[in-house]
Protein backbone atom coordinates (compact mmCIF):
# COMPACT_ATOMS: atom_id res chain seq x y z
CA UNK A 1 0.00 0.00 0.00
CA UNK A 2 1.39 3.48 -0.63
CA UNK A 3 -0.13 6.42 1.15
CA UNK A 4 1.47 9.84 2.02
CA UNK A 5 2.97 13.15 0.36
CA UNK A 6 6.47 13.43 -0.49
CA UNK A 7 8.01 16.80 -1.66
CA UNK A 8 10.91 16.26 -4.33
CA UNK A 9 12.96 17.84 -6.84
CA UNK A 10 13.50 16.80 -10.02
CA UNK A 11 17.19 16.94 -10.99
CA UNK A 12 18.55 18.14 -14.45
CA UNK A 13 19.08 15.18 -16.27
CA UNK A 14 15.36 14.21 -15.51
CA UNK A 15 16.26 12.01 -12.78
CA UNK A 16 13.51 11.95 -9.48
CA UNK A 17 14.43 10.30 -5.72
CA UNK A 18 11.54 8.01 -4.78
CA UNK A 19 10.87 8.35 -1.10
CA UNK A 20 12.38 5.39 0.82
CA UNK A 21 9.03 4.12 2.10
CA UNK A 22 8.37 3.73 -1.83
CA UNK A 23 11.51 2.21 -2.93
CA UNK A 24 12.24 -0.21 0.11
CA UNK A 25 9.21 -2.30 -1.62
CA UNK A 26 10.12 -2.30 -5.23
CA UNK A 27 12.62 -1.85 -7.71
CA UNK A 28 10.72 -2.32 -11.07
CA UNK A 29 8.24 0.16 -11.95
CA UNK A 30 6.20 1.19 -14.87
CA UNK A 31 6.00 4.97 -15.37
CA UNK A 32 2.99 6.21 -17.45
CA UNK A 33 0.62 8.83 -18.49
CA UNK A 34 -1.58 9.56 -15.38
CA UNK A 35 -4.83 11.56 -14.61
CA UNK A 36 -5.29 15.15 -14.46
CA UNK A 37 -1.80 16.16 -15.05
CA UNK A 38 -0.11 13.58 -13.09
CA UNK A 39 2.19 10.98 -14.15
CA UNK A 40 1.72 6.92 -12.81
CA UNK A 41 4.19 4.84 -10.85
CA UNK A 42 3.47 1.75 -10.65
CA UNK A 43 4.56 -2.32 -9.63
CA UNK A 44 4.49 -3.41 -12.85
CA UNK A 45 2.22 -6.86 -11.35
CA UNK A 46 -0.31 -3.75 -10.45
CA UNK A 47 -0.15 -2.43 -13.55
CA UNK A 48 -1.22 -5.47 -15.71
CA UNK A 49 -3.76 -6.08 -13.17
CA UNK A 50 -5.21 -2.68 -14.02
CA UNK A 51 -4.76 -3.37 -17.84
CA UNK A 52 -6.80 -6.61 -17.40
CA UNK A 53 -9.56 -5.12 -15.69
CA UNK A 54 -9.88 -2.45 -18.64
CA UNK A 55 -9.15 -4.53 -21.50
CA UNK A 56 -12.18 -7.21 -19.71
CA UNK A 57 -14.52 -4.49 -20.98
CA UNK A 58 -15.89 -4.91 -24.43
CA UNK A 59 -13.28 -3.96 -27.24
CA UNK A 60 -15.71 -2.71 -29.66
CA UNK A 61 -16.28 0.50 -27.24
CA UNK A 62 -13.87 3.17 -28.78
CA UNK A 63 -13.24 4.85 -25.10
CA UNK A 64 -11.62 1.56 -24.04
CA UNK A 65 -9.61 1.06 -26.87
CA UNK A 66 -8.38 4.71 -26.58
CA UNK A 67 -7.96 4.51 -22.50
CA UNK A 68 -5.68 1.79 -23.42
CA UNK A 69 -3.67 3.24 -25.71
CA UNK A 70 -3.23 6.35 -23.93
CA UNK A 71 -1.76 4.32 -20.87
CA UNK A 72 0.17 1.29 -22.78
CA UNK A 73 1.68 4.09 -25.50
CA UNK A 74 2.99 6.10 -23.26
CA UNK A 75 4.68 3.29 -20.80
CA UNK A 76 7.93 2.71 -20.04
CA UNK A 77 9.33 -0.06 -17.64
CA UNK A 78 11.88 1.87 -15.00
CA UNK A 79 13.91 0.31 -12.17
CA UNK A 80 15.42 2.45 -9.41
CA UNK A 81 19.36 2.70 -9.24
CA UNK A 82 21.34 2.76 -6.30
CA UNK A 83 20.18 5.76 -4.81
CA UNK A 84 16.84 4.95 -5.14
CA UNK A 85 16.32 7.15 -8.18
CA UNK A 86 14.03 6.65 -11.49
CA UNK A 87 14.81 8.31 -14.87
CA UNK A 88 11.98 9.64 -16.19
CA UNK A 89 11.60 10.86 -20.04
CA UNK A 90 11.48 13.88 -21.76
CA UNK A 91 8.26 13.25 -23.27
CA UNK A 92 6.51 11.99 -19.92
CA UNK A 93 8.41 15.23 -18.14
CA UNK A 94 6.71 17.79 -20.85
CA UNK A 95 3.20 16.04 -20.56
CA UNK A 96 2.88 16.38 -17.56
CA UNK A 97 4.43 19.85 -17.51
CA UNK A 98 7.25 19.14 -14.23
CA UNK A 99 9.12 21.86 -13.21
CA UNK A 100 11.92 21.11 -10.26
CA UNK A 101 9.67 21.28 -7.50
CA UNK A 102 7.54 17.74 -7.62
CA UNK A 103 5.44 16.26 -5.08
CA UNK A 104 4.80 12.37 -4.98
CA UNK A 105 1.63 10.65 -3.70
CA UNK A 106 0.84 7.06 -2.75
CA UNK A 107 -2.61 6.42 -3.93
CA UNK A 108 -2.87 3.25 -2.47
CA UNK A 109 -2.01 0.68 -5.03
CA UNK A 110 0.02 3.21 -6.98
CA UNK A 111 2.24 6.37 -7.05
CA UNK A 112 1.46 9.59 -8.53
CA UNK A 113 3.94 12.02 -9.43
CA UNK A 114 3.00 15.50 -9.82
CA UNK A 115 4.49 19.13 -11.04
CA UNK A 116 4.04 20.94 -7.13
CA UNK A 117 2.09 24.11 -8.51
CA UNK A 118 -0.47 21.57 -10.18
CA UNK A 119 -0.99 19.50 -7.45
CA UNK A 120 -1.55 21.86 -5.10
CA UNK A 121 -4.28 23.86 -7.89
CA UNK A 122 -5.72 20.49 -7.87
CA UNK A 123 -6.35 20.06 -4.44
CA UNK A 124 -7.80 23.25 -4.11
CA UNK A 125 -10.29 23.16 -6.58
CA UNK A 126 -11.04 19.95 -4.67
CA UNK A 127 -10.84 20.62 -1.11
CA UNK A 128 -14.28 21.21 -0.86
CA UNK A 129 -15.53 18.60 -2.63
CA UNK A 130 -14.99 15.36 -0.01
CA UNK A 131 -18.47 14.94 0.86
CA UNK A 132 -19.60 14.90 -2.66
CA UNK A 133 -17.05 12.79 -3.98
CA UNK A 134 -17.67 10.21 -1.11
CA UNK A 135 -21.58 10.20 -2.01
CA UNK A 136 -20.90 9.37 -6.04
CA UNK A 137 -18.93 6.57 -5.13
CA UNK A 138 -22.15 5.17 -2.70
CA UNK A 139 -24.09 6.09 -5.91
CA UNK A 140 -21.70 4.25 -8.10
CA UNK A 141 -21.63 1.11 -6.42
CA UNK A 142 -25.23 0.56 -6.27
CA UNK A 143 -25.45 1.27 -10.40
Amino acid sequence: MFIGRYYHRLETKGRLSLPKEFRSRESSWILTRGLEGSLFLLPPSEFEQQLKLIAARNLTKKTQREFVRLLTNDALAVTTDKLGRIQLPDYLIELAGLQKQVVITGSYRYIEIWDQAKYHHHLDKMKDQAELLAEKIEEDKHE
